[in-house]
């Protein structure tokens, strides 16, 4: 698959753009665990041009983390045009990404994300707009079927955006209105892969949680990529699984080296952070990941691991209270 002058494998297995979720640190693991490409927490347009520190924190990148995609979002023409050309210029991204599938109301309800469903005209004028500012990166798209139930049109947007100058699309099988409940529709995907006037890559997204549903994914809608989201959560070995079944490989880990990885992550966090926002920000995931459900009266331990302040207390609950509990 190729994103511009950008080769990636077939059936390339990416991690989705994730605010508050794909730092670097989280990116850099995802790489070493098996995804193709990472894309950075989206990061607003009006903010970069501002220069706002806490922003162009964002555009760091680490080259061991390469291909690595840049995520921006905005709802003002000549911004997006701006924060394009200091993405550029600050990260020196493989692929620059538009964010026209957000639903959350602080930034659909502005007009910016899927809130752009809303005003097809403009996000066509920001998408060329993006495309001719930056002439030397390949520029793609991320966005939802449509707006709503009645307004699922991303088979006719899709060609438009191509037309835009766009080298890959991302499509979630979800209109803004489902959010992120129900259950991702592939099939508008697949039609949109199937249409004999795209050129670009298609890459799917949506409710791939397991190997299984991945290879699926494959096969029956033909799509270039797949973009792992919410599934990484305490989980970014899923990336191994995925890559591992599709080349027909054990996809088994062991416990203890899903320990190990989570041990990872909450070393990384500290490292780049500090202990305290350190183990604040990796908390999201050692409570959804799926290692420890199904634990026999987990509760007090679950209470325990999360209320924990530091990486010492933290390792000696995972080592002596749960992974006996696991073998």
């Amino acid at each position: 698959m190729k994103i511009g002058n950008l080769q990636l494998p077939s059936h390339s297995v990416l991690l989705a753009p994730m605010e508050d979720v794909t730092d670097i640190g989280f990116r850099l693991l995802c790489r070493q665990l098996g995804a193709d490409m990472v894309y950075s927490e989206f990061v607003a347009s009006d903010a970069l041009v501002r220069q706002v520190s806490r922003t162009m924190d964002k555009l760091e990148v680490c080259p061991d983390e390469r291909p690595v995609a840049i995520q921006i979002y905005g709802r003002f023409v000549d911004a997006m045009r701006e924060a394009a050309q200091i993405v550029v210029e600050q990260a020196k991204p493989d692929v620059l990404d538009i964010n026209f599938g957000c639903p959350v109301k602080r930034v659909a309800g502005k007009g910016a994300g899927a809130g752009m469903l809303q005003n097809i005209p403009l996000m066509l004028e920001m998408t060329k707009a993006v495309v001719d500012a930056v002439p030397d990166t390949p520029v793609t798209v991320k966005t939802r079927l449509g707006w709503d139930q009645d307004h699922r049109i991303i088979v006719d947007l899709a060609e438009q955006l191509q037309d835009c100058g766009i080298q890959a699309l991302t499509i979630h099988g979800r209109t803004r209105a489902q959010m992120y409940t129900g259950e991702a529709d592939w099939t508008l995907i697949g039609k949109v892969k199937e249409n004999p006037r795209m050129r670009i890559p298609i890459i799917g997204n949506g409710d791939i949680t397991s190997a299984e549903r991945a290879k699926e994914c494959f096969e029956r809608y033909g799509v270039d990529a797949i973009m792992v989201g919410r599934a990484s959560f305490g989980r970014p070995w899923i990336f191994r699984e995925i890559k591992n079944y599709l080349e027909g490989k054990a996809t088994a880990i062991s416990v203890e080296e899903k320990m190990d990885i989570l041990k990872r992550q909450v070393t990384t966090s500290v490292e780049r952070l500090d202990e305290y926002r350190g183990i604040l920000h990796v908390r999201r995931h050692l409570a959804a990941t799926p290692l420890f459900k199904g634990i026999p009266d987990f509760r007090e331990t679950r209470i325990r691991l999360l209320r924990a302040e530091h990486v010492e207390e933290i390792f000696h609950i995972m080592d002596h209270d749960i992974l006996p509990r696991l073998q």
